[in-house]
């Protein structure tokens, strides 16, 4: 449906949704130089991932779509642990895991996966191996949990896009993958953007301390 490319440089688009959400739902605004550092971030994932943009219109679809509910997501976990109800990280993954459950046998019926699934066929190494991935999926729920409710959403979708750039640099020096000029130019303007973002943050949190009465929480502006 999409290529690979493709798919990565729309999800690049993440923080813009995000923004999105907080101004039409909360009606929110961030700092002036928070959004000029969303450029460099955006641009440079897409320089980094540029290749065969391809793709079929349905698949075009389902992957803005796809972009949106991460947006959704992550603007959604944060107002959960900030604002409302308060949940803590472990209580918030307690109360979404059956239903994330449900989801995931739900889809694989629909796929067709449970049909191949024989209990008998388990064996102890690959039981282990069941353990150990949903151990390291459960701390990563919790970390990823409480890094958003003490950063914010607009903050962990430009780590999410810096996290792509940071995956080819780690391709190239584990593997030796060969990249094109444009790819590692990509790959330093997102990290100049993530730079600029950080440092834009930081100077609205100190504004805050010098200035509480008018302080902006995650350096939104409502």
């Amino acid at each position: 449906m999409v290529t690979i490319p493709f798919h990565q440089t729309v999800r690049a688009l993440t923080p813009v949704f995000t923004v999105g959400i907080y101004r039409v739902v909360f009606a929110s605004i961030y700092e002036t130089a928070t959004y000029i550092s969303l450029i460099p971030v955006i641009l440079g994932v897409m320089l980094a991932s540029y290749g065969d943009l391809s793709a079929t219109m349905l698949g075009f679809f389902v992957t803005l779509l796809g972009t949106l509910l991460a947006a959704v997501k992550t603007v959604a976990t944060n107002r959960l642990q900030t604002a409302g109800l308060h949940l803590s990280a472990l209580e918030l993954l307690y109360r979404m895991s059956p239903i994330a459950c449900v989801q995931s046998l739900f889809i694989a019926y629909l796929c067709g996966e449970l049909e191949h699934f024989e209990p008998q066929s388990l064996t102890i190494a690959g039981l282990l191996i069941l353990l150990v991935n949903g151990s390291i999926a459960f701390g990563l729920n919790v970390a990823s949990f409480e890094a958003n409710k003490r950063s914010g959403a607009l903050t962990m979708t430009i780590a999410a896009n810096i996290k792509q750039v940071l995956t080819v640099v780690l391709s190239v020096i584990l593997w030796d993958i060969p990249i094109r000029c444009m790819n590692a130019c990509g790959i330093a303007l997102t990290l100049l953007g993530g730079a600029l973002y950080g440092r834009a943050e930081l100077m609205g949190i100190r504004r805050n301390a010098m200035d509480p009465e008018n302080g902006m929480e995650e350096g939104v502006k409502a």
